[in-house]
């Protein structure tokens, strides 16, 4: 997302300006587990929660996966969409996020569903969030992520928006009041923007 693009967004909501697009962008997925091949990033505090628990997650893992700890992780790296102001990505083994197994199910979320705790638990907010992302202080559509995945809009469901389709992710991410909220942005700029479609068309 171009920087300039960023100066005509005018909600915020939870500190994060929202990108309209959001809204309107075409979307449809059969999730294979192949947005996690090319690996994900955690935030610091993240990184180090799941570090924690690594005697919990190790027996979970399959022989396509490292259980070296010291292989799990990359260094860490400045990067100011994340909370702590510091970005880990985790490392790719054979061809894949290192948690993601031989059928393309994630360690950390077989994790919290085993012990009856939310599946997403322990996924890092980068994971659970796509095909969203934050850039730059934005919620914006991670199109450049999209645009490399073959079960991403291989074959588009008419009328199905972005939106429609990560409902879920966006409510666990903003929580009730955020997404309520986000709502009844949507409702507005979809007002504003049928009625200017129809005065552009008169």
């Amino acid at each position: 997302m171009d920087s300039s693009i960023k100066q005509k967004f005018s909600k915020k909501i939870n500190g994060l300006y929202i990108d309209p697009q959001i809204f309107t962008f075409n979307f449809s997925c059969n999730c294979s587990g192949e947005c996690c091949n090319y690996g994900v990033f955690t935030d610091l505090k993240e990184y180090e929660d799941i570090m924690s628990i690594k005697d919990k997650i190790l027996p979970l893992m399959d022989e396509s996966q490292t259980k070296d700890i010291n292989e799990w992780f990359e260094e860490p790296e400045e990067d100011n969409d994340f909370e702590s102001g510091f970005a880990v990505g985790t490392e790719v083994i054979n061809g894949k996020c290192v948690f993601l197994d031989k059928n393309g199910l994630c360690t950390l979320q077989k994790l919290a569903m085993s012990e009856g705790k939310h599946k997403w638990k322990y996924k890092p907010i980068y994971c659970v969030l796509f095909p969203f992302t934050v850039y730059e202080g934005a919620l914006t559509i991670d199109d450049d992520h999209i645009n490399r995945l073959k079960t991403c809009n291989a074959n588009p469901k008419p009328g199905q928006t972005i939106f429609d389709y990560g409902q879920e992710e966006l409510e666990y991410f903003l929580g009730a009041d955020g997404f309520s909220e986000l709502k009844e942005y949507r409702k507005e700029y979809l007002a504003e923007l049928y009625s200017e479609k129809g005065r552009n068309e008169q």
